[in-house]
C-alpha cells in the first residue's frame, strides 16, 4: 500500500482514486497506546541464540524490532526518543529498523510499557512468550543446557513458528 496500488487491484478496482497523505509535521509521539497499536501492527518481538564462534556457549539475545520504509526514519528515531533507548538500523531492502536489544533496556523500559500498554492480537502471545524468555535470562537459567532448551521452545512457537487453528 504504501507504494500505491499494484496494477492488478487498479485495473479490479478503477473507481478508486487515489488521496495524497497528509503531511505530518510533528515526530515526537504523545500517545502510548498509539506505540502499542504501532507495535501491535508492525513489531516483532523476538529471541536470538547464536552459537559462539571464538569460545564454548551461546549468545541469547531478546529483540524488539519495529519496521518501517526508510521514508518513516524519522518516525522510527522518535521511538528512541519515546523509550530512552534502542537504536535506528537502515537496510538494504530500504527499511528502517528501531531495535532494541539491550537486556537492561528490555527489563526496565520496554517490558513495564507494554504490560501497561497492551499488544494486541495473536502477537500479545509472542509477548508472553518474550516475557517468559525475559525470566529465564533474569533468572540466568539461560546459562544451562535446560534453560538454553526452553528458550529454543519459546522461540519455536514464537512469530511464524505460531500454530493458529
Amino acid at each position: 500500500m504504501n507504494l500505491g496500488l499494484s496494477i492488478e487491484l487498479r485495473e479490479a478496482f478503477p473507481e478508486i482514486q487515489p488521496v495524497q497523505l497528509p503531511l505530518v509535521c510533528s515526530k515526537k509521539i504523545t500517545d502510548p497506546e498509539w506505540i502499542a497499536g504501532f507495535t501491535t501492527a508492525e513489531g516483532c518481538f523476538f529471541v536470538q541464540i547464536r552459537k559462539r564462534s571464538d569460545r564454548s556457549g551461546y549468545n541469547i539475545q531478546l529483540i524488539l524490532k519495529i519496521t518501517q520504509h526508510v521514508r518513516d526514519e524519522l518516525l522510527m528515531r522518535s521511538l528512541i526518543e519515546y523509550f530512552d533507548c534502542g537504536n535506528v538500523y537502515k537496510d538494504k531492502d530500504s527499511t528502517a529498523n528501531f531495535r532494541v536489544q539491550k537486556f537492561s533496556y528490555i527489563e526496565q523500559k520496554i517490558l513495564p510499557f507494554f504490560s501497561k500498554h497492551c499488544i494486541g492480537g495473536i502477537k500479545f502471545l509472542d509477548y508472553l512468550d518474550w516475557c517468559k524468555a525475559a525470566g529465564l535470562i533474569k533468572n540466568k537459567d539461560h546459562l544451562t543446557e535446560e534453560g538454553r532448551n526452553q528458550l529454543l521452545i519459546l522461540k519455536g512457537g514464537m512469530n511464524r513458528g505460531r500454530y493458529v487453528s
